[in-house]
């Protein structure tokens, strides 16, 4: 992990549970249920169309949980330096933000104490998508000339998938934080809006600072159970 960066000194803090449910209601009895397995919560654009996303967040963070404010900030610079000036007063730890270099620059200058992340491609992306959207390079070219952005630009990590860790850490070790998701336990099902995907101990061993799962833990049989199982595989591979 990136010393420099100092993110945490728990390990278990390398476990983000995306909270993709539609209502606090549902976000506060997961968070019951789930008790001590999950310390880290991303809250995203879901939860933030329902009543209470706020004060989700002021409740998680209250009970000693990190928040990973995952709302992909994409304005002009001025809108996202004011928009994460005003997240920042929130004792959120991560908040994404998605745009170009002066996007990147701004949240990166509004941040105070949040760590600002920058999203590189969409772990829902391939190579056909990029077309669409007009990208003519590969998905890893990519990847990495907008991590080097978002390094030039202030930011303190970067989204990406498992499939670009290697060579984010060839070409930057570890000047940035990488949290990635599109995580599958070997034994779950992909789903269709995940297509850029690797296991925890491949995310781990290829340099992830953390890991983002969502359904594996939320639509188990024991989301408790699965995500100590997660817990218990990341100590495995980091000792």
């Amino acid at each position: 992990m990136s010393t420099e960066l100092n993110l945490t000194t728990n390990q278990r803090d390398r476990l983000i549970f995306a909270m993709d449910v539609p209502e606090t209601e549902q976000a506060r009895a997961l968070v019951e249920q789930l008790g001590d397995s999950v310390s880290f919560y991303k809250l995203g654009l879901e939860l933030m169309m329902a009543d209470g996303y706020f004060e989700l967040v002021d409740w998680l963070t209250g009970r000693g949980k990190k928040v990973f404010a995952d709302l992909k900030f994409f304005d002009i610079p001025a809108t996202v330096g004011a928009s994460v000036r005003r997240l920042a007063k929130r004792g959120v730890t991560f908040a994404t933000v998605h745009g170009n270099q002066g996007i990147m620059e701004a949240a990166a200058e509004a941040k105070g104490d949040v760590k600002i992340l920058a999203v590189t491609a969409l772990t829902s992306l391939d190579r056909g998508d990029l077309d669409d959207l007009g990208f003519q390079c590969d998905i890893g070219a990519l990847v990495l000339s907008r991590a080097r952005r978002a390094l030039e630009s202030g930011c303190d990590g970067v989204i990406a998938s498992g499939l670009e860790l290697p060579a984010l850490r060839e070409a930057l070790d570890r000047r940035l934080l990488v949290v990635t998701p599109g995580i599958r336990p070997v034994d779950n099902k992909p789903v269709a809006d995940q297509k850029r995907v690797v296991t925890v101990e491949r995310a781990f061993s290829d340099g992830a600072d953390c890991i983002v799962v969502g359904r594996p833990i939320r639509d188990a049989e024991d989301p408790r159970a699965a995500a100590e199982g997660i817990q218990e595989t990341i100590a495995g591979v980091l000792g």
